[in-house]
């Protein structure tokens, strides 16, 4: 099992940046790397709910993506399965520490293979999920 590995310190609380992904409102706004926009069909956060959305690339692509949750711990821990291809599990832990929390991203790839030949896509887009995760809820915080 091939896993890709991404963290980001963000100056907001564990439960500040929890919110962000479990209200789809906010959660359409991070979620998928830079300039593509989301559109969810289908959204059950809890243990055993679907997560079914549409990624629209810039290029005017469209991407079906299905997901189940399979664990939920408020405020420190999501776990999704992404039930079509590519497969894999990401595990998303957020600890609060003095100065923020760090969100910890782990996407873990049914088949090394596949991880490998969507590596250079996989790296960055995560890099810019954390981004645009820390940029919406540090900004949140701001405006309060």
């Amino acid at each position: 099992m091939k896993a890709f590995i991404a963290e980001r310190k963000i100056a907001a609380s564990a439960q500040e940046i929890f919110r962000a992904f479990e209200n789809p409102d906010l959660l359409g706004k991070w979620w998928g790397p830079a300039g593509f926009t989301l559109t969810s069909n289908t959204f059950e956060f809890k243990p055993g709910g679907k997560w079914s959305f549409v990624m629209h690339g810039p290029d005017g692509k469209d991407f079906p993506n299905e997901n189940v949750f399979r664990e939920i711990t408020k405020p420190n821990k999501v776990v999704m399965r992404h039930d079509c291809n590519p497969y894999f599990t990401a595990t998303a832990t957020i600890e609060d520490g003095p100065d923020g929390a760090i969100v910890r991203w782990h996407q873990n790839f049914d088949s090394d293979e596949v991880a490998d030949s969507i590596a250079h896509i996989v790296k960055p887009a995560n890099e810019q999920i954390l981004d645009k995760l820390k940029g919406l809820v540090e900004s949140a915080g701001k405006a309060r």
